[in-house]
């Protein structure tokens, strides 16, 4: 069996991929294991040296690793560039502070001497996807890299030359064999290696579906895991927000990889009494936005990652139309080729449409009408999700008490949701379980360890 690249902008096959069988599964696993083994005992200084190499190595080659994770998965050049970069500070960010973070603790008990160590699990599984090929494998690997296990990834079928490209990375920037492995393997491969035990922990990036699905095995075997799943994040602007700003910016949280992100807002409760200026100044940035070739930095709109997401959306706008919604497309030619989706604003959008109630994965921008700040809060909540929020209002302090009101991992003020290698990731809800980054994020995979030692 093989997986197949496609360039979603031409259509074209990149390149195909044999999968690994069963025994070479078990010889790279086996492999990962005697790594591990050796890495836990290298000294943390040791480690962060290593992990602060990666940096140089991102950037050295940053633009053809870019051009990867465009043709790969579709998103812009500039974005892509951008995502690289990312993943150098996350680099440079733990080669800084992983040995405080995994410093022992102290505790005073009395005439005990006590303390708190955080030492490795084994190997972990990372199961990762497509729409930020290259953060969201770092990401994770890293801290868990740091914290003393190895790491072997599972990434999204669609994107294995970037998958094949950071375990390169890796290797060059001088770490031991098999302390980061790529595998190319099917989610049926993935799911055995947690049921028969060969990997100590998982984390995956994904959809509802597979959380479920990974969590249930994982929760079988009694293995950590960390799932960040979907998001149907709220957008809220209050009555005296800064209009033209949020506007702006609320493009931007919309598009941002096409709208094939976890945090990106995806519904827009605005207050009625401003909710006419708002679609009015939403819709005039809205249609500066360019369709095109991804590797064009003048395109801001590019393809789908896949043709059946086009398929997806189209079945979720249909949806819309046919109770009541009110479209406006963006008024710019599409590209007669490529996995493109025309982006598009529903201005009255209701609880009944799909568009609100699941997850739009692209382009399409809901706005839902909201009465008062009571009710903008209840229609945030009305959800299954809780990843990201925006509030906006130039009453920070009233901001700040509705945010504790707000059922989400995130809440982002005057702002849109981006992650932060400094602040911890992560949702409740269905949007998953467990933080990535920071020092949190550092802590999800190791044996916190209570050491007592009587006098």
């Amino acid at each position: 069996m093989k997986i197949t690249s496609i360039n979603p902008y031409t259509e074209a096959i990149i390149k195909e991929f044999d999968l690994l069988t069963a025994d070479q599964i078990n010889e790279e696993i086996r492999k990962s294991r005697n790594a591990f083994l050796a890495w836990r005992d290298v000294k943390i200084a040791e480690r962060t040296a290593l992990i602060r190499n990666l940096a140089p190595e991102l950037r050295k080659e940053q633009r053809r690793y870019a051009t990867t994770i465009t043709k790969e998965m579709g998103k812009t050049i500039t974005e892509s560039l951008a995502e690289v970069e990312k993943c150098a500070r996350l680099c440079e960010y733990y080669a800084d502070n992983a040995e405080t973070f995994l410093q022992p603790e102290h505790i005073q008990t009395g005439e005990k001497q006590c303390y708190v160590s955080f030492e490795p699990l084994g190997i972990v599984l990372a199961i990762m996807p497509w729409n930020f090929p290259f953060w969201q494998a770092f990401r994770c690997a890293v801290p868990a890299i740091a914290a003393g296990n190895s790491c072997v990834l599972k990434h999204a079928s669609n994107v294995p030359e970037s998958a094949l490209e950071i375990e390169r990375i890796f290797m060059n920037a001088g770490f031991p064999h098999n302390v980061f492995k790529t595998l190319l393997i099917d989610p049926r491969s993935a799911i055995q290696l947690i049921d028969e035990d060969k990997v100590d922990a998982v984390s995956l990036t994904g959809s509802n579906k597979a959380g479920e699905q990974i969590g249930e095995i994982a929760g079988k075997r009694i293995k950590p895991i960390v799932l960040e799943l979907g998001g149907s994040d709220p957008f809220i602007v209050l009555e005296d927000a800064d209009i033209d700003k949020a506007a702006e910016t609320a493009v931007k949280a919309r598009m941002l990889n096409v709208g094939q992100s976890c945090v990106s807002s995806k519904r827009f409760i605005v207050i009625d009494a401003i909710s006419e200026k708002f679609i009015s100044k939403f819709t005039e940035h809205f249609q500066s936005l360019k369709m095109g070739d991804p590797l064009d930095e003048n395109t801001t709109v590019s393809p789908l990652a896949r043709r059946d997401f086009v398929e997806e959306l189209e079945g979720q706008l249909n949806d819309a139309k046919q109770k009541g919604g009110n479209i406006i497309f963006l008024d710019a030619p599409k590209p007669k080729k490529g996995f493109f989706f025309t982006p598009c604003i529903v201005t009255n959008a209701t609880r009944e449409m799909r568009i609100v109630r699941e997850e739009v994965f692209g382009p399409i921008a809901p706005i839902i009408k909201a009465a008062n700040e009571e009710e903008a809060i209840r229609i945030a909540n009305d959800t299954e999700y809780g990843l990201g929020s925006c509030i906006w209002s130039k009453d920070v302090k009233k901001a700040q008490r509705l945010a504790t009101r707000i059922q989400s991992g995130i809440v982002a003020i005057n702002d849109m949701v981006k992650s932060d290698p400094r602040m911890p990731f992560g949702g409740i809800k269905k949007s998953g379980v467990g933080r990535e980054l920071s020092h949190y994020g550092i802590k999800e995979f190791v044996n916190v360890k209570t050491v007592v030692v009587k006098n």
